[in-house]
C-alpha cells in the first residue's frame, strides 16, 4: 500500500465524506442520490464545508448532482466554494457544448489518469484545507492506495434495500480509529481515522 506524502500538504487531511443508508448504502438503485436530503439539508453541517479547501469527486456523482439541481434547483446548494476536481475516463470534449444538465462551471476541472496525481492535483488546490473525497469509486481507490486521513459518515435512519455500497467489492480490511460520534436530529455523525 502506498503512503501518502504530507510534503507541501500544508494541515489538510483527505476525508471520504458520506451519507449512508442504516443497511450501507450511499445511492439507491439507479444511483439516486435524493433521499440523503430528506433527512439533512445540504448545508446542516456549515463547519465542514468551511474546513474544506478542495472537492475530488467521481464522474457519475458529478452527473448525479447536476440531475438533482436541474429536477429541484437549490436541493444540492452545499455552502462550499472551492474548486471541484472531477475523476473520469470521459472528460467533456473542449468544444463540445455543455448538456443542459452540465452547466459549464469555471471553478470545476476534470482530471483524467492516476488517483495519486489527481489527490496530489486536489490537495494543493485546497489551500492547506481538507480535501473532501465523494463517490463510491474514487473513494474506494483513494482507500486501496493508502490515500485518505479519515473518513466521515452520516448514517441516516432508512432502509434502502439496495442500491451503491458504503465500500466497493474487493476492498481488503481497513482499520479505523473512532474518532467522534455525534448527532444532529435524526442524524449519527461518525468520524474515523485510518490507521496507517
Amino acid at each position: 500500500m502506498n503512503k501518502r506524502s504530507d510534503a507541501g500538504a500544508g494541515n489538510g487531511k483527505v476525508v471520504v465524506n458520506r451519507a449512508m443508508s442504516l443497511d450501507g448504502f450511499i445511492a439507491g438503485p439507479g444511483h439516486t442520490m435524493d433521499w440523503i436530503f430528506d433527512f439533512m439539508a445540504p448545508d446542516e453541517f456549515p463547519e465542514i464545508a468551511a474546513a474544506t479547501g478542495a472537492m475530488l469527486i467521481g464522474r457519475r456523482t458529478y452527473d448525479v448532482a447536476n440531475r438533482m439541481e436541474a429536477d429541484k434547483p437549490g436541493s444540492t446548494d452545499y455552502p462550499f466554494s472551492g474548486p471541484v476536481f472531477v475523476l473520469t475516463h470521459r472528460p467533456p470534449e473542449p468544444a463540445e457544448p455543455p448538456e443542459p444538465a452540465e452547466p459549464a462551471d469555471p471553478a470545476v476541472t476534470f482530471l483524467t489518469g492516476d488517483i495519486g496525481e489527481a489527490v496530489a492535483t486536489a490537495r494543493s488546490a485546497a489551500g492547506g484545507k481538507d480535501l473532501e473525497i465523494l463517490g463510491a469509486d474514487v473513494a474506494g481507490q483513494c482507500l486501496r492506495r493508502g490515500l485518505v486521513d479519515e473518513i466521515l459518515v452520516y448514517v441516516l435512519p432508512v432502509l434502502l434495500g439496495d442500491g451503491i455500497r458504503f465500500s466497493p467489492p474487493g476492498l481488503a480490511r481497513i482499520d479505523l480509529e473512532p474518532v467522534s460520534s455525534t448527532w444532529s436530529g435524526a442524524v449519527t455523525i461518525l468520524r474515523f481515522r485510518v490507521r496507517k
